[in-house]
């Protein structure tokens, strides 16, 4: 197949990375990752330790271009995580940062240390295919052991070739993020998606709202984010002047890996004139929709299937829904050249993930506009809540609470019911903790806006919502004390 990152054929003096004060043009990023490459065993799995700095795009770009498969590394993983992935990978070595402490066990592993300055020589095409694998990306685990989904080529330049296509992205832009670099939303798309436009992402090492306005004030065009980032942006607006002025310069702001609250949607566009485009992806799909940079930029859903992917929902014996009413819920199924190849030495699991006909099953709940577009609303396993002969989705009711004034964060579970299957549960961060709303207001205001057998029959109060790394939320940590 053609190169992923075409400007690193004949690089020129254009900055690729900058993290923080230390930047690499295309010709350093080049010789450097020419030069690691060459260093690498052919047809090997290598482990990154995937901080948030230049040595982890360094050693991700140097294993794919030397036709290796790379597999990053959580640096946050505690010992016993990384001891399952390392003996499920079987990296033949570690590439990490000069200086940077490896814990047990992957400290036991071969470690070559990964140099920003090194330049090699012309380096020798791999003989790669499009199948050949080029990440192996673990999943979080919620259900078990880390399953190590392999993204082969073929997705990667799939993907980004279809964001292209979506968000008008070429080598002008300039991305800022903050992401972590272990993940497909960090890594894939904000590191290597910009390398392969021949354009430049800045990363910001630590997300801040500062540091965002700096950027964007400063030439970067794009913002990629995950949802607490773009609520910690709505809740400093107000205070923060110049961040309304340096958000209405940029030409696209995206969110994904998980639902952006249409309150923080309508706070930013209120403060900014500027719309948050959302996208929906997967570790195993990589991404497949999204809101258009020239469509409508639609508050509380993920646009329209990114060309070439196909996307179906289906109800729960599989038979297909054909009525798109923005009403009937059912599972996302995908289908496409985004798709990954497999769990790594989990036949069972892959067989279990895909139909006999090749659609991948999300676990994601969702209706469809008539137009086509698509609203999540919810896990499959924790965010569809049958209740009352109804189907109802987690998501639309955490929405509707969130646009309660006294409301700053909710989640929305099931639990058995005895009349209704289950009841609707709310959890609820209140704006002021001395004075939360009542629990009749609430379900009313969600009566209102939704319809009556989505209102919460139960309102629990805390004073946070647990979470992920990523931001999401955890919700099979949501137990009554």
């Amino acid at each position: 197949m053609s190169s992923l990152f075409p400007a690193l054929e004949s690089p020129d003096g254009q900055v690729a990375l900058r993290f923080g004060d230390r930047s690499m043009t295309y010709a350093e990023l080049a010789g450097a990752t020419g030069a690691l490459a060459a260093r690498l065993p052919a047809g090997s799995r290598v482990a990154v330790w995937a901080t948030p700095a230049l040595e982890t795009a360094v050693a991700v770009v140097a294993a794919l271009r030397a036709g290796v498969a790379a597999v990053p590394l959580n640096p946050k993983s505690g010992e016993k995580e990384l001891g399952h992935i390392l003996s499920d990978s079987a990296p033949v070595l570690v590439l990490a940062a000069p200086g940077d402490e490896l814990p047990s066990p992957v400290r036991d592993l071969p470690r070559l240390d990964v140099e920003v300055t090194g330049a090699g020589s012309t380096l020798p095409s791999p003989a790669v295919a499009d199948e050949d694998p080029a990440l192996v990306v673990y999943t979080s685990g919620t259900t078990g052991p880390p399953k190590g989904a392999v993204i082969p080529r073929r997705a990667i330049a799939h993907t980004l070739d279809a964001l292209a296509d979506a968000w008008q992205w070429t080598g002008d832009d300039v991305l800022v993020h903050g992401l972590p670099l272990f993940h497909v939303h960090g890594l894939v798309l904000g590191i290597l998606g910009p390398l392969r436009r021949g354009g430049s992402v800045r990363h910001l090492g630590r997300f801040t709202t500062e540091g965002v306005a700096h950027e964007l004030d400063n030439g970067a065009t794009m913002l990629f984010g995950v949802p607490t980032m773009y609520h910690r942006i709505a809740q400093a607006l107000p205070e923060q002047p110049e961040l309304a002025r340096a958000l209405g310069r940029a030409r696209l702001l995206v969110s994904g890996s998980a639902a952006l609250p249409v309150h923080d949607h309508e706070r930013i566009t209120a403060a900014t004139g500027q719309r948050v485009v959302e996208r929906y992806g997967m570790t195993e799909t990589l991404m497949n929709t999204s809101v258009r940079a020239d469509g409508e930029p639609r508050p509380g859903t993920v646009g329209l299937p990114l060309p070439g992917v196909d996307l179906r929902l289906v109800e729960e014996d599989g038979t297909p829904i054909t009525a798109y009413d923005g009403e009937t819920v059912g599972e996302i199924q995908v289908r496409g050249p985004n798709l990954f190849t497999g769990y790594l030495n989990r036949p069972d699991a892959t067989a279990g993930a895909l139909t006999a006909d090749g659609w991948f099953r999300t676990g994601d709940m969702a209706v469809r506009d008539p137009d086509g577009y698509v609203r999540i609303v919810g896990r499959k396993a924790t965010d569809l809540i049958k209740s009352g002969g109804y189907k109802i989705g987690a998501g639309e009711i955490e929405n509707a609470l969130l646009e309660h004034p006294g409301v700053r964060e909710a989640a929305v579970t099931g639990e058995p019911d005895a009349d209704l299957g289950e009841r609707i549960v709310a959890w609820v961060v209140p704006a002021d903790p001395q004075s939360p709303p009542p629990d009749s207001e609430l379900a009313d205001h969600v009566a209102r806006r939704l319809a009556p057998h989505k209102r919460p029959r139960v309102v629990h109060f805390l004073s946070s919502l647990p979470r992920n790394d990523m931001g999401k939320i955890m919700k099979r940590a949501l137990t009554r004390d």
